[in-house]
């Protein structure tokens, strides 16, 4: 067998295509070899970025017909620490259809219960409840 631990430490993972393009010795058995080494390689399968959280299917968006019926929300995070409060950080809600947006200030290490307390005190009990939320797979709320 080819010496591939030292081969495939010399190549970059993250910018292989798959065995296909990393071809560099020719050996009886080198197609078999060098999968086996990309298959098994901790390296190779921790850079692979197929081996992720699988994406969801997309979805199309209706266009809101009444203001605040859908809504976008992310955060900002990594802000210097001020206000009363000494905040670091935003929560961005933005409406779909009237462009909108609210700026709560709120902390970077807040559960998923603070910020379910900030959504309902400063959007539901004054917009009503949203039919449409939109926002990243935040760790937060996993």
């Amino acid at each position: 067998m080819a010496n591939w631990p030292q081969l495939g430490s010399r190549l970059d993972c993250r910018r292989h295509q798959g065995r296909g393009s990393k071809y560099v010795v020719v050996t009886p058995k080198w197609e078999q070899e060098f999968s086996e080494y990309i298959n098994t390689s901790q390296r190779c399968q921790k850079l692979n970025r197929k081996h992720g959280k699988k994406y969801g299917l997309l979805q199309n968006i209706e266009e809101p017909k009444h203001p605040w019926e859908a809504i976008n929300m992310d955060w900002v995070t990594g802000l210097v620490p001020g206000g009363k409060g000494n905040f670091n950080a935003f929560l961005i809600i933005v409406d779909r259809l009237s462009k909108s947006v609210r700026y709560l200030p709120c902390h970077k290490e807040d559960k998923a219960m603070d910020t379910v307390l900030l959504f309902w005190n400063n959007i539901i009990s004054i917009r009503g409840v949203p039919q449409i939320i939109i926002s990243d797979r935040d760790p937060k709320f996993t």
